[in-house]
């Protein structure tokens, strides 16, 4: 276990029209470097959410926390309409940030990554709806192959497209914390968003960077396969990520997707 852990499993939900049960768990760890944790994250039924606030003298806590708390109301609703539904409570929690910053000019600069994956109305079943603004991730893992869906908003990542910049290069790049894009801003930034078909097995580890920055893709996808509960999965990471270094904050969580018919048997 981390040193200094939030974690917890979070109830089982039914995706509507697929037959598919969903179980998740999540961890949060200061680190060994952090005096305080600035990520935020939210593991409910139906939506699971990393936060990874940034601006100091707490207020990154303070951003971090206000796009949770805005997102919270995606797990009081049986999922969302459409992809447009879900940009526009981001703006709702953008908006949030920046009357914060009004209200307290201490708090002025803080921002907020924020990356996840709730469910979206698909007609007759429901569907996966992973969004991204900065560098925090989400993967999936089908079978045996972990990929990354979310792409950074960094600036080392456009430097990889660009061809300037070898992948190798990137964990050791002066750069390489500068996102390009975050919650905080004015105008609000439009967020990156997927529909994705759930799937009999997969699974999803959204995660802030004090987990990517330590962990190579392959030490996750280990972890993965060598911990098939979702809370014990999170945890372990968590573990890893501050052994590793812990020069982070790091929040993680898993979220396993499994025929409805097994899961109730293993219950």
């Amino acid at each position: 276990m981390p040193d200094d852990p939030t974690t917890g499993p979070a109830e089982g939900r039914v995706l509507q029209g697929t037959g598919l049960r969903v179980r998740s768990g999540s961890a949060t760890d200061v680190g060994r470097v952090r005096d305080q944790n600035e990520d935020c994250l939210l593991d409910a039924p139906g939506v699971h959410v990393v936060a990874d606030g940034m601006g100091g003298h707490a207020a990154g806590e303070v951003a971090s926390r206000l796009v949770v708390e805005v997102l919270g109301s995606l797990a009081q609703r049986p999922g969302v309409a459409r992809a447009e539904d879900l940009a526009g409570i981001l703006r709702e929690a953008n908006e949030r940030i920046l009357e914060a910053e009004r209200e307290d000019p201490r708090q002025r600069g803080m921002g907020t990554t924020v990356t996840g994956l709730t469910v979206v109305d698909g007609g007759d079943h429901e569907e996966w709806l992973v969004f991204n603004v900065g560098d925090s991730r989400v993967y999936r893992m089908t079978g045996d192959r972990l990929e990354q869906v979310t792409r950074d908003h960094s600036e080392v990542r456009e430097l990889v497209e660009a061809g300037l910049l070898d992948p190798a290069e990137v964990p050791y790049h002066p750069l390489r914390n500068v996102i390009t894009r975050s919650l905080g801003s004015d105008p609000a930034p439009e967020p990156d968003i997927w529909v994705l078909q759930p799937t009999d097995g997969e699974r999803f580890v959204v995660c802030s960077d004090g987990l990517t920055g330590e962990l190579d893709d392959d030490e996750i996808a280990d972890v993965l396969r060598s911990e098939p509960d979702p809370q014990a999965a999170a945890e372990a990471l968590a573990t890893a990520a501050v052994r590793a270094g812990g020069r982070d904050n790091v929040s993680v969580v898993v979220v396993a997707v499994e025929d409805e018919g097994s899961a109730a048997a293993e219950r």
